[in-house]
This record gives C-alpha cells, structure tokens and sequence, in this order.
C-alpha cells in the first residue's frame, strides 16, 4: 500500500526538524543544504516545506516552546519555592537534551518569536513569583514583574554559559534561581534535603 502525498509530506517535515535538531547541534551555524543532505531530501524540497533557514528556526523554537509549557503546566507545587524549583529543574533536564536549540532560541535574532512562543511558561513563572511574594517565601524589595523578568534573563545567561552535560549542572541552575527569588544558600540547601525529589529526572 503506498503512502498518501500528505503523509509523506509530513514525513517530510519531521524528517527536516529531526535533520535540523542534529545537524545544528554539531554546528549551529550549518546551512539548509547542509541540513537537507542530512535529512535526504533535495534543497528545494525542504524549501517546500520552510521558507528560508530562520523559518525552520522558529519552527524548532515553536516546538521545543511546547514541551517546555507543557513543563510548566505539570509542575503543581503548593509551596511556591519547591515549584519554582521542580519547574527550574525540570526545564533545565529538557533543555540539557536539546542545548544547542535553546541557544539558538536566546538568540538576538529570535528572541521576540521566542518570548511569543514561551508566553504561557513566562505566566506561569510570573504567578509563582507573585504567589511566593505573597506568602513571603520570595524578595518583595523589588515588582513581582522586575522579579519575573530577572529570573527570566539569569536563567537565559545560566542556559547560555554553562555545559549542560556537567555534573551539577541542574543544581545550579536551581540554586541560582532560588538565590535570585531571595532565598540564602543555607534556605536553599535545607530545601533541596527535603525535598530531594525536586532534581530527580521524572520517570
């Protein structure tokens, strides 16, 4: 039984993402011909299906975009500091997979389509920052908003600079995020003892 032209399109297409999804991460910069030899299709057939490379570029950062809200959505901590926490940890786990992608996303040339794409995980952060605020749990010398926005970008620099592969990598990344919500090393340290199952990689 053949296939149908739209399935093979669509085959097509994932083909293309998961061509593009290892091809960048050996070399951020390779270009669609590069990336249309790895996927085995023609260059103007992946012109088919994006319209230049910054197409297929957003159409990675859409896609990475889902996953990392769907993270936001899963994490439903009361305390507003174990969720903020479990949501740092578990977003760094995903993005420690694909680190060349949320690179290319916290590029200048993509933020805005990333910030877009994003909006529901940025909501989620901000109404946890507002909720610890609330209790106490967070910093209130600062805006719920001022707070959001850098959490937002110290996690960017986090994601950025540190090798996602490196032992203690998420930690830090939790550590780091917990310090700027207000918390002491110490506050942190007994949280993370309590709670160690807030760094565990989800089954």
């Amino acid at each position: 039984m053949t296939r149908s032209p739209r399935s093979d399109a669509l085959a097509n297409r994932a083909g293309i993402l998961d061509a593009a999804r290892s091809t960048l991460a050996l070399d951020p910069h390779a270009s669609v011909d590069v990336i249309a030899r790895s996927a085995g299709l023609s260059r103007r057939t992946l012109y088919g299906h994006f319209d230049d490379r910054d197409a297929l570029i957003r159409e990675l950062i859409s896609t990475g975009a889902q996953r990392f809200n769907a993270i936001a959505e899963s994490v439903a901590d009361a305390d507003a500091r174990i969720a903020i926490a479990r949501l740092t940890a578990r977003l760094w786990q995903e993005a420690a997979h694909v680190q060349f992608a949320a690179a290319l996303a916290l590029d200048e040339a993509h933020v805005e389509h990333t910030a877009a794409a994003l909006a529901p995980l940025r909501r989620a952060v901000a109404q946890l920052v507002q909720r610890g605020q609330d209790d106490g749990s967070f910093r209130t010398d600062m805006a719920a908003p001022t707070l959001s926005r850098l959490i937002e970008e110290v996690a960017r620099t986090v994601v950025a600079r540190t090798d996602a592969s490196s032992v203690g990598a998420a930690s830090l990344a939790v550590r780091t995020v917990l310090s700027i919500a207000g918390l002491s090393w110490r506050e942190t340290d007994s949280l993370l003892t309590a709670h160690p199952d807030v760094t565990e990689t989800p089954a």
